[in-house]
């Protein structure tokens, strides 16, 4: 685990919006709900129950002691089981083992669109206000490799602890690959975001405090909203396009800071490292296609969150649930995909820039 300085004499101390934001998502909830369990605890990799290596894991693909979970992980009923979904069970089983209810908290506002398309949709949990003044708001973007996945995969003890501490909560959907590549999925997230801070004073929210935190590809999402350029158009007629897109902190789980294979390859010093099946349809690349065409490479780095970073950006907590283990071109996508060294690989650039971080 590796607290940067920074964090303990800037992020911890003080009540500037950005101190407040960051430390709720250090202190108060996300750690508990994003971090990974002992050695002794945990379950088996999904990734290592993938046989497609696809992202998905059927019924057929789990083993017998897990099957009889599988329609309680399977949130969205889709027939298969996301790294999202399967990261919700695990964070909630506990209580349950232990002969707790689950929390079920009814949204304050449920499926609220946001476009015109069903996945542009969220939803919205407020939290009440003891004296009166606007609440932080954190975003959970789910994951699903840009294919599958749904904002109910966030389960209802992360939801019920933020409430309890004065924090309002979303969760959101996004169009997938199967409607049209990237840049349709950030460029969903950040829309959504603006049209909540279009509501802020109806909700009473704190438009500058708001954060995103999710897991695989919503991590990847939340990295990008975090880095990239304010995308808000001051002189729109449209006043949901004049909101900003920024945050004030992200927090990721088995996050990717990049969706570029000349980089993934890089990093793991694997050449010949095959693309991940997921990027195919994230980048609409075509059957025989080169991954290095003009066209590819242009949306591979506008895509990866680490190119967008500056010195002026957010502070992000980061967890991994894998080791830095040995990567060859025979190992499963979804190994590398959500590998520690991704996670390494981004608090170095941003040791580089002297910004705030949290690895573990």
């Amino acid at each position: 685990m590796v607290l940067a300085p920074a964090v303990e004499t800037e992020c911890l101390r003080g009540n500037t919006p950005m101190n407040l934001v960051c430390k709720l998502l250090l202190l108060v909830v996300v750690p508990s709900a994003m971090t990974a369990p002992s050695r002794a605890q945990q379950t088996p990799a999904l990734t290592r129950l993938d046989a497609h290596s696809d992202g998905q894991v059927t019924k057929d693909e789990f083993p017998d002691r897990l099957r009889n979970n599988f329609d309680r992980m399977d949130t969205n009923k889709d027939g298969a089981v996301s790294d999202a979904e399967f990261a919700a069970f695990r964070q909630n089983r506990n209580p349950q083992r232990e002969g707790e209810q689950q929390p079920q908290v009814e949204p304050t506002h449920g499926d609220v669109s946001y476009g015109e398309h069903e996945k542009q949709s969220f939803d919205i949990w407020l939290a009440k206000s003891e004296d009166g003044k606007p609440t932080p708001l954190v975003i959970y973007i789910h994951g699903g490799g840009f294919r599958g996945g749904d904002k109910r995969a966030v389960g209802g003890q992360p939801i019920a602890e933020y409430l309890d501490k004065g924090i309002s909560f979303a969760s959101m959907n996004y169009r997938l690959s199967d409607v049209g590549p990237y840049p349709i999925m950030m460029h969903d997230a950040a829309r959504g975001l603006q049209f909540i801070r279009s509501k802020a004073k109806e909700w009473n929210l704190d438009p500058e405090r708001i954060a995103c935190y999710g897991g695989s590809a919503g991590a990847g999402i939340s990295l990008w909203l975090g880095f990239h350029d304010d995308l808000a158009n001051p002189d729109s007629d449209d006043p949901i396009a004049r909101q900003s897109t920024r945050i004030v902190a992200a927090g990721t789980m088995n996050g990717q800071p990049t969706y570029d294979m000349r980089t993934f390859r890089e990093w793991f010093e694997v050449p010949e490292l095959p693309p991940h099946p997921a990027l195919e349809r994230f980048y609409g690349v075509k059957t025989g296609e080169d991954w290095q065409s003009e066209r590819v490479v242009k949306l591979m780095e506008d895509a990866s969150a680490i190119t967008h970073l500056t010195k002026d950006d957010v502070p992000v907590f980061m967890t991994y649930s894998q080791g830095d283990v040995p990567v060859t071109e025979h190992s499963s996508p979804g190994l590398w995909v959500h590998h520690s060294r991704l996670g390494l690989k981004l608090k170095e650039a941003q040791e580089y820039l002297g910004l705030e971080y949290y690895v573990t």
